[in-house]
């Protein structure tokens, strides 16, 4: 039997305590008794309490959870359309304007992202009166063209390993283009769809750079909300808002892999049923 290197053993645990440790010892300290974060004065949960009772937190998170279901959506819809005409139409006249267009905002810097967005908005308001104020909107259509760059990778690269003779004997056999789209194609890059939704919606949920450029009074994000709080030192409440928010990310990841493990499993089971139909 191989023995396997200790070198990349040791460094493979190096890395995994490097992620985890902090935010175990997060989760541990949020039921802390003391008010001081890194000092342990008992057990305790009243500051889960405390933060459920906070109005400006319950209100930042509402607002970071509405931005984040509105601009993940259509971040998905946009992105899977971007993905399909880049993986299937390869030879169109500004294919590769189109491609580094998508594509720019992926290497580009949040910071410079962030301060083109607002320019945007400001030359808006002079030109034809809108956005009267940043907020809600203008925070959306930044985080949409920000995460509709990742849908689009993702979706691209399921598409080009989708076998396309299925697309092919579907309209063979007199379906009209929209119909193998929406019963063919949708279906088989579903899990790539849910993945882009999922990391479209975790992008603009922790988003603190281009959030903080395009938001106005009155438009407190969760993250900005915490940024502000990190300044005067990390308190109890903002352990326990942050591991209530690792646990409920934990939880939407688990349920995502499940769902997609089983649409693997379904689909699987589906092209055997048909082989041994067609044998």
């Amino acid at each position: 039997m191989k023995r396997r290197p200790v070198f990349l053993l040791t460094v493979l645990c190096f890395g995994f305590a490097f992620f985890y440790v902090p935010i175990l010892s997060m989760m541990v300290y949020s039921f802390n008794e003391s008010r001081l974060a890194t000092v342990w004065g008992g057990f305790s949960t009243k500051w889960y309490v405390s933060l459920f009772s906070n109005r400006q937190v319950i209100a930042a998170l509402m607002l970071s959870l509405k931005i984040a279901l509105v601009s993940a959506t259509i971040a998905t819809i946009l992105g899977t359309m971007a993905g399909i005409a880049l993986a299937r139409f390869t030879k169109f006249r500004g294919r590769v304007l189109f491609s580094g267009l998508v594509t720019a905002p992926l290497i580009m810097p949040e910071v410079i992202t962030g301060i083109s967005s607002l320019m945007f908005f400001i030359l808006l308001a002079d030109w034809i009166g809108w956005p009267g104020s940043r907020g809600f909107t203008t925070i959306t259509l930044a985080h949409i063209t920000f995460s509709m760059v990742f849908v689009t990778t993702v979706v691209q690269a399921r598409m080009s390993q989708a076998d396309r003779a299925i697309e092919e004997a579907a309209m063979d056999l007199g379906s009209r283009p929209w119909q193998v789209l929406f019963d063919v194609t949708l279906p088989v890059i579903s899990p790539a769809i849910l993945s882009g939704w999922l990391l479209a919606f975790t992008i603009s949920l922790d988003d603190v750079v281009i959030t903080s450029f395009t938001t106005g009074p009155g438009s407190t994000t969760l993250p900005l909300l915490i940024w502000s709080k990190v300044k005067l030192g990390v308190t109890p409440d903002i352990n326990a808002l942050a591991t209530l928010t690792v646990l409920i990310v934990g939880i939407g990841v688990a349920i995502a892999g499940f769902v997609m493990n089983r649409s693997d499993a379904r689909r699987d089971a589906d092209a055997r049923l048909a082989y041994q139909a067609n044998k």
